[in-house]
């Protein structure tokens, strides 16, 4: 069973990302209130469950958190600031939208650019050990599954719909026959020769 907090008596939100280490699309954040002291055995890391658990989650989540939202940062504009920051900003975007104001955030990862006047908590693995980050992982994959979907219909030779742009030996194969949409990072290395590691 995963925690529900890590300060009993503030509003906390947890907040994660979705598509760091993708090659194409929008990368995805959401951040999630959940009630002091909401249960829910089968929350977990998004990584850690299926795609049909994930959505039948979603609902859930949806129905009980006090609040939710989500944030989007454009391939362009991750070109422009990095994908570190870009995760960050959608970080904020989703903690922008948020209909209760947060007194804490607690944070999935080891760095986070500080958001306001806010406090954070930085967790490694957050998503596996706090319920509102389980949450907030949830949320931010797929509601960037649905986006690489959409996408997919648009731009079927890259295979999204199954790789949802991430350095599949078929995405890159198909980088290289057909070159790059405009949802392509062009600050990836697209081919994979040298392609950097991402740390998830």
């Amino acid at each position: 069973m995963l925690l529900p907090y890590l300060h009993k008596d503030l509003i906390e939100a947890g907040c994660d990302e979705a598509g760091r280490g993708c090659l194409a699309g929008a990368v995805y954040a959401a951040a999630v209130i959940l009630p002091s002291d909401y249960e829910n055995q089968q929350l977990n890391d998004s990584k850690k469950l299926t795609e049909h658990q994930r959505y039948a989650l979603r609902e859930v989540i949806e129905r009980d958190a006090i609040a939710w939202a989500v944030g989007v940062v454009t391939p362009q504009e991750i070109d422009k600031i990095n994908i570190l920051n870009a995760s960050f900003l959608a970080m904020h975007r989703a903690i922008d939208q948020l209909k209760v104001r947060p007194q804490h955030l607690l944070i999935d990862g080891n760095r986070f650019n500080k958001y306001e006047d806010l406090p954070h908590t930085t967790v490694v693995k957050g998503d596996g050990k706090y319920l509102s980050i389980a949450a907030a992982s949830i949320l931010a994959k797929t509601y960037r599954d649905d986006y690489m979907n959409r996408l997919a219909e648009e731009y079927p030779l890259y295979d999204w719909q199954k790789n949802k742009g991430y350095p599949t030996k078929k995405h890159r194969e198909a980088i290289a026959r057909y070159g790059t949409t405009p949802y392509h990072r062009m600050t990836y290395n697209l081919l994979g020769d040298g392609q950097l590691s991402f740390d998830f």
